[in-house]
């Protein structure tokens, strides 16, 4: 019996790590090794070791710059639009209203549909011709003719920001209520004997203590926007304008067939997402003192 107990639970999560290892760990060990190796499926017969030549050509390349700052626009614009916005419904959520209920439930139905879903319905909304932004803002004389959102290059990397924040920020209004929730309002019974003002109480107990909060938002945040791909290819295929890190990847692999430089590619853009996904995992659990 102490035998069985003893082993019991490498049995339980054996199941587990056999997928792990099948679908995690073995997939990123082969993407790795064809990152060193000239890899292109329409030239079988040059298919060979090259070491880290496909790293140098990719760093080189302006193309992978290009997409790089579109990716780095992204990311710098879905993280204000969901933290200020996320933070803004956690509060309105936060408040006993008999709809609360109600007002949580809509709330996640941006994070519940597809990507594509979410791409789709945007992609109407800004239809030069026929799209509801354009028909409300000349309805209101504000714009004489129809805007091309879908063409300009800064509108649309916008667009793509304002679609992956309304899919994330329902996430982030749920982290920031649980924590809005879990502070003791002993304190804000303190700051309110002690003279202070609202802002008084949110830059010294409420934002302090949505610290570890925080942490979670901005790494998942970071996490989609940067590896953005359906809401971009549903608003505007796969225009060399707005072309992020994934859309060149995609690009690369499977359209062009060079599963070197693609699987290269997937790797720095998996180190850049860990770097993020570190620097924001140390925060999360630095221990947060009630003062």
């Amino acid at each position: 019996m102490a035998k069985q107990s003893k082993y019991l639970h490498y049995i339980l999560i054996a199941p587990t790590a056999v997928i792990m290892l099948a679908l995690v760990y073995y997939p990123i060990a082969v993407t790795l090794c064809y990152s060193f190796m000239r890899m292109e499926l329409s030239k079988p017969k040059l298919i060979g070791f090259i070491g880290l030549w496909n790293y140098l050509t990719l760093i080189s390349d302006p193309l992978i710059w290009n997409a790089f700052f579109n990716s780095m626009i992204v990311l710098a614009e879905v993280i204000v639009i969901t933290v200020f916005l996320g933070l803004a419904f956690a509060f309105l959520l936060n408040r006993n209203t008999r709809i609360k209920g109600v007002l949580t439930a809509i709330a996640i139905v941006p994070w519940a549909l597809p990507p594509v879903v979410n791409g789709v319905i945007w992609r109407w909304l800004f239809h030069p011709n026929f799209g509801f932004v354009n028909k409300i803002l000349l309805l209101a004389n504000i714009i004489a003719e129809p805007v091309q959102w879908l063409t300009e290059h800064y509108l649309i990397i916008s667009i793509v920001s304002l679609v992956v924040a309304w899919r994330s920020i329902p996430l982030a209004a749920i982290t920031f209520l649980s924590s809005l929730q879990s502070i003791p309002r002993q304190l804000y019974e303190a700051a309110d004997i002690d003279g202070c003002g609202l802002l008084s109480r949110f830059f010294h107990i409420t934002l302090p203590l949505l610290r570890p909060s925080m942490g979670i938002v901005l790494t998942t945040t970071s996490i989609s926007a940067i590896n953005v791909f359906d809401e971009i290819v549903s608003l505007s295929g796969y225009s060399g304008a707005v072309r992020t890190l994934m859309i060149e990847t995609y690009l690369r692999t499977f359209k062009f067939l060079n599963f070197g430089k693609g699987s290269a590619l997937i790797y720095l853009v998996m180190v850049a997402t860990a770097i993020f996904g570190v620097i924001y995992a140390r925060r999360i659990y630095n221990e947060v003192e009630y003062l």
